[in-house]
Order: C-alpha cells, then sequence, then structure tokens
C-alpha cells in the first residue's frame, strides 16, 4: 500500500522504517527538519509538505503529541486544506498518537463526515518495541475497518488488539498506562528499600521476576543496571519512554477518572510522583528513572 507516515519521532521513524522493509510505498513527513533528515538517511522518501505525502496515499498513519494536532490537521484552517481534504477519497486514517479519548471521537466523526475510514490506534512497547516492529496497538474503530487495517498494524506489532468502537483505543492505553505507572513506582520502591536492607539487585530480581511481584515493569524496564542488560538503566536511562511522555499520558488518565468520577487513589498518586518527576531533568529521562527521585527522598 501506499502509506503517508505524519510524525518521524522517536516512534514514528522506527514504525514508518518497519512499513518500508514490509513492502509497503511510505512516504514521511515531520514539521521538524531534523526528523526529516533523519527519515532521509533511513532510506524513506520524504515530502516536502504533510499534504504532499497523503495527496496520493491509500492510508495515513499520524504519530503526533496532542489531540488538538490531530484534528487541527485532520480539518486544516483557513486556506490551508487539512490531510482529509487533501487526501484521496475514501482512503484509510490510522492515528497512533496517545490523546484523549473526547479527542480520538473528534477525529474519528471529522474523518467519517469527509467520507474516510477512521482508527485510533495507540502504541505500547516505546522505542525497542518499534524497532523491533513488537509494539502492542489497541485499536477503536469499526470492525470491518480494523480488519482491513490489520496487515498494515502487523508490519509494526506483535499484538493488536481490536478494543471496541472509537476512542476505545485510547481508553485501554490511559488504563494500561496508570498500571504502568504505579508499577514501575512500585518496583523502583521495593529495589531502594532491598538496598537499604542489604539486599542485591540481583537476588531481588531474580526472586520478584519469577514470584508474585513479576512484571514489564520488572523483567524489561527493571529500574537498575544488570539485572536486565537492556532496560535504560544501564544506558543513564536514556528513553525508552521519557518522563515527560508518562506525565502526559497520565494527564490523560486523570482527565478521564475525573469525568467517569472512578476512584482511583494509586493512579492519581502516580500522576502527582510523574508530575514531579517531570518538572525536572526526569523529563527528558527514562521513566524507570523515577527510582533516582526516590532514592533522593530520605
Amino acid at each position: 500500500m501506499r502509506v503517508a507516515f505524519l510524525g518521524l519521532g522517536h516512534m514514528g521513524l522506527p514504525m514508518a522504517r518497519n512499513l518500508a522493509a514490509a513492502g509497503h510505498d511510505v512516504t514521511g513527513f515531520d514539521v521538524v527538519p531534523a526528523a526529516c533528515d533523519a527519515a532521509r538517511d533511513a532510506g524513506l522518501t520524504v515530502a516536502a509538505r504533510a499534504l504532499d505525502a497523503v495527496a496520493d496515499a491509500d492510508v495515513v498513519l499520524t504519530m503526533f503529541q496532542t489531540g488538538a494536532q490531530v484534528t487541527d490537521a485532520y480539518r486544516g484552517g483557513g486556506d490551508t486544506p487539512g490531510l482529509l481534504q487533501a487526501a484521496p477519497a475514501g482512503i484509510l486514517f490510522i492515528d497512533c498518537s496517545t490523546i484523549a479519548v473526547d479527542d480520538a471521537r473528534a477525529a474519528h466523526a471529522l474523518a467519517t463526515a469527509a467520507g474516510h475510514r477512521s482508527l485510533d490506534a495507540p502504541v505500547s512497547g516505546g522505542v525497542v518495541g518499534a524497532e523491533n516492529a513488537t509494539l502492542a496497538f489497541m485499536v477503536g474503530g469499526e470492525a470491518d475497518v480494523f480488519a482491513q487495517a490489520r496487515p498494515i498494524l502487523e508490519a509494526m506489532g506483535r499484538r493488536i488488539v481490536h478494543c471496541g468502537e472509537a476512542g476505545l483505543g485510547q481508553a485501554a492505553k490511559v488504563c494500561n498506562n496508570m498500571i504502568l505507572a504505579a508499577s514501575q513506582i512500585a518496583v523502583a520502591e521495593a529495589f531502594v528499600l532491598g538496598e537499604r536492607l542489604g539486599l542485591g539487585h540481583q537476588a531481588l530480581y531474580d526472586v520478584a521476576a519469577h514470584a508474585s511481584g513479576q512484571c514489564w515493569a520488572l523483567t524489561v524496564n527493571c529500574p537498575v543496571p544488570g539485572p536486565v542488560p537492556s532496560s535504560p538503566a544501564n544506558r543513564d536511562y536514556a528513553p525508552g519512554f521519557a518522563g515527560a511522555l508518562m506525565d502526559k499520558d497520565l494527564s490523560l488518565a486523570a482527565h478521564a477518572v475525573q469525568s467517569t468520577g472512578t476512584d482511583a487513589r494509586i493512579g492519581m498518586l502516580a500522576h502527582e510522583i510523574y508530575r514531579d518527576y517531570a518538572a525536572g531533568p526526569g523529563a527528558a529521562r527514562d521513566f524507570s528513572g523515577i527510582i533516582t527521585d526516590i532514592r533522593d527522598a530520605r
């Protein structure tokens, strides 16, 4: 298929590269010139404008930072047409950004009103998952559209889950990341406690990784160097998934918690902790670096 991929950052570029490796004709674009240069260096075709990238596409994928960016790009403004107007009639739009459920539903409504098919398909798995084509996709939209999109998503991910109607992919993402944030904090606290009790990192890992403490935050994103050589802790917490992004995702979760009246005290405490982390150097570090804040808090 002819795929326009808009948003060629740390996640978007390897995803676009995997689509090209799977045989799709990929044209990319990013508003950041350095990202476009990196895409060219990776062998991708890069358009001069987003509108040029989508002009003859079969599928448009977006990987943006905010819901407003998605809806503004879809809609356009003033004398500038939006992506929905510039694209061929009746094509498939897949938004892989992590945005609010309401924004995802608004984007879906815009796309369908313009005669296109639309899915929200946020991802989990971080940069490593994007590079290795092992991402998990949480997808919202009509079942028949999901079936049409599945081959595209399978070129970038290992687990593709249809979560229901439009917006429910984003709902799954905010719920998943609220779990992830809380578990990453708990794992970090346990390692700091273990240190102060004289327990070695490897010993704690060998126990917890094969007992009831087992979780992704431990066995993949272990917050101390050594037990999991591929974790960000072995690279001075270079992301990975940056603290600023976790803070953003937890802000989306907090909005959802408030709007639904859900009692989510642990999730909201995790939001508070990551908000403080992202207010400093943690914004640019992997979110597993929260362990350094926990150590320094005594």
